[in-house]
């Protein structure tokens, strides 16, 4: 197993790190973008959210497809593939004649971009010795962090500077960048056991963890999560380029700088969990995403952003430790658990830049902010339940203790 601190460790954290910035700068590209496109191509701040939600809708679905496939031919070519695909098509994005044309191509990129995240925690699961997992986690979900922020800001500044085609091409040769040195430091899998690619125990698999409600409560918890984190960073860009801001989309993806509290909070969190019960790392989390939301009603671009920070801050504090709870309570098929985690995950996303659109255009900005307090608070209760297994865990482990020490007595 991979111990903390080693050479393998670092490289394969820094590997998979740099994949996940792939991935994730890839996912968030056309964010900035959305006031564009709905400008320039006559659409609905809904219809334009779709260059977002669709893709992460199709990645959702796709995950249970890559679990299952992992589990029978390996993890590092499928993450290799399905990369060296997304690439391609950021690409070919560059050149679409129309937004049904770019709607098209982005979902087939989903279907690709679900192949890191289904088979990544998996394979740390597999690879990592324990105390080594959580940092690895933490690590992976970093370059989540930074992905998003880059993408972001790449997006935002080439498109300033060349339009959103060049801006495409620009992310398809850092993408490429990437899938390079990914393939180059990534170890081969040293305790990977291939199974026969059988869907119907996969399918098994998935009812199993789905009626273990130990599971449960954090894939309602991750889906939850990212339904506010995406439906508040989407509309957002609406606030700040109308009145009374009217930033440019440069300044715009400054903003989402902010995510860099989130590569901190994720490392943090993962440290967090070894002293305190991961129920107080997600409570943590949601409190500091309520406090966050509520900051974006000041009309004032330093009080947005901070508010922005604490969102993305708790947003990954609690996200890091929900997808280690599933990793640590997964008694089998890891990645199988993994992938359901990530569904959940993924389809909060998607639906949430949906329906909070409808929230905007109820009430704007401020309908947006109550509806992820709504969200925010049935989210709450999830991370209560987990507090109250948590708590039982607590009891049978200190019976167990014991126990151990009257048998020791009699002895």
């Amino acid at each position: 197993m991979i111990e903390a601190g080693t050479k393998p460790f670092w490289r394969a954290s820094l590997a998979l790190g740099i994949a996940s910035f792939l991935v994730f700068a890839n996912i968030y590209f056309p964010q900035p973008l959305l006031p564009l496109f709905t400008e320039e191509f006559h659409l609905s701040p809904v219809i334009s959210s779709l260059s977002v939600s669709l893709t992460i809708f199709a990645l959702a679905v796709s995950l249970l497809f890559y679990g299952p496939l992992s589990d029978a031919i390996g993890r590092k070519n499928v993450m290799f593939i399905t990369m060296l695909c997304v690439t391609v098509i950021t690409l070919l994005i560059a050149f679409v004649p129309g937004f049904k044309t770019l709607l098209l191509l982005r979902v087939l990129q989903g279907f690709f971009l679900a192949g890191l995240p289904a088979i990544a925690i998996a394979y740390i699961g597999e690879e990592f010795d324990t105390k080594a997992l959580t940092i690895a986690i933490g690590i992976y979900i970093s370059g989540n962090t930074i992905g998003g922020l880059s993408g972001r800001l790449i997006s935002g500044f080439a498109t300033d500077w060349i339009g959103w085609h060049g801006a495409f091409i620009a992310m398809g040769i850092v993408s490429l960048l990437c899938l390079i040195v990914f393939i180059w430091l990534l170890p081969r899998s040293q305790h990977f056991q291939p199974k026969r690619l059988d869907w119907k125990a996969a399918t098994g698999d998935f009812t199993r963890h789905l009626k273990n409600r130990t599971l449960l409560y954090a894939y309602l918890i991750g889906g939850l999560l990212f339904f506010v984190f995406i439906g508040e960073y989407n509309y957002i860009t609406y606030l700040l380029q109308g009145a009374p801001f009217h930033l440019p989309t440069s300044i715009v993806s400054m903003l989402f700088l902010t995510y860099l509290a989130g590569t901190i909070s994720s490392t943090l969190s993962g440290r967090a969990a070894r002293k305190i019960p991961q129920s107080w790392c997600i409570a943590i989390g949601i409190g500091l995403m309520m406090i966050g939301v509520l900051a974006t009603l000041m009309h004032s671009l330093w009080i947005i952003g901070g508010g922005l920070l604490l969102t993305s801050f708790g947003f990954f504090f609690a996200h890091s430790a929900a997808s280690s709870w599933v990793s640590r309570h997964a008694a089998f098929a890891k990645a199988s658990a993994s992938s359901l985690y990530l569904l959940s995950y993924y389809l909060g996303g998607s639906l949430g830049s949906f329906f909070l659109g409808f929230f905007y255009k109820w009430m704007g900005w401020e309908g947006v902010v109550l509806g992820v307090l709504m969200v925010l608070g049935f989210t709450s209760w999830c991370m209560w339940q987990i507090h109250r297994i948590e708590h039982r865990e607590q009891l049978r482990e200190k019976a167990l203790a014991r126990r151990k020490v009257r048998e020791a007595l009699h002895t």
